[in-house]
């Protein structure tokens, strides 16, 4: 739960400023409807890689593991290192 808060928000303040993270759906699809293009991917994949430390060389970076706020989160689970992100 506290990845998905935390994904969420990075998301509306990246890139749906004038959104309230409230209104943004987990299921959401941010690449088939504009919100994240392939820059905005990279964005979020470095963004990730700082907060949770997930080597992005060394896992599988699918894009269907970006398309929502839920796939980012389920990502997160299974490739951060077990202490990262407790912040």
């Amino acid at each position: 739960m506290i990845h998905a808060q935390a994904v969420k928000a990075f998301i509306v303040e990246e890139f749906l400023p004038d959104v309230p993270a409230a209104e943004l759906a987990d299921d959401y699809d941010l690449l088939e409807n504009g919100v994240v293009d392939s820059l905005g991917l990279l964005k979020v994949i470095a963004w990730l890689e700082d907060r949770y430390g997930i080597d992005a060389d060394t896992v599988d970076l699918d894009p269907d593991s970006f398309t929502t706020v839920a796939a980012i989160t389920a990502f997160v689970e299974r490739f951060a290192p077990r202490s990262a992100g407790a912040v």
